[in-house]
């Protein structure tokens, strides 16, 4: 005879080393052993981790080889194909500097660095009582790197030496 879990009326191992049951249909869900929130709890850590520290708008640092060269800026999209990255060359980083300070104009460099040249990508932060280069930045300047470096949202084109959002004027237009 045969119970409704699939088990035989007579067990040779004895019901002390039943560990493993077989699935029952009659039992209503797959995995009874597992709880029920694990899978939800999975996919919020997996959503989570997936995020990281590495968004865009994130100021890094990044090593790149073949040819060896470093650029800090703001990330503006991090993908499995590569980098999209608007800032400056390390060794530029100086002169970027004295540029904004003075109220030149500028252009940030906005590139795409495919995957197999990253080497390192680190997010610029204070080392111990060594400040980041963002902090550098904003301490020489009175600016926020990711706000200047990062391309502007509007429609319109921004003013790199004020911030301010310049306007394209109509020739066309008559007087408002």
């Amino acid at each position: 005879m045969e119970c409704s879990r699939g088990f035989s009326d007579i067990d040779p191992i004895g019901p002390m080393n039943r560990v493993y049951q077989l699935q029952s249909r009659t039992s209503g869900g797959d995995n009874r052993s597992m709880a029920r929130k694990s899978q939800q709890e999975d996919a919020g850590s997996t959503a989570l981790s997936a995020r990281g520290p590495f968004l865009p708008g994130a100021m890094v640092i990044v090593t790149l080889g073949n040819p060896r060269d470093k650029f800090w800026g703001v990330i503006l999209a991090l993908t499995s194909e590569g980098l999209s990255l608007s800032g400056v060359e390390l060794a530029s980083f100086e002169d970027f500097v004295v540029m904004v300070k003075d109220g030149e104009p500028f252009s940030p460099a906005v590139v795409f660095f495919p995957m197999h040249r990253i080497e390192r990508i680190e997010l610029d932060l204070p080392d111990g009582n060594l400040p980041s280069l963002s902090q550098r930045f904003s301490a020489k300047t009175g600016r926020a790197p990711a706000a200047l470096l990062a391309p502007p949202s509007s429609g319109g084109a921004t003013d790199r030496r004020g911030g301010s959002p310049r306007t394209a004027v109509d020739p066309t237009a008559g007087p408002a």
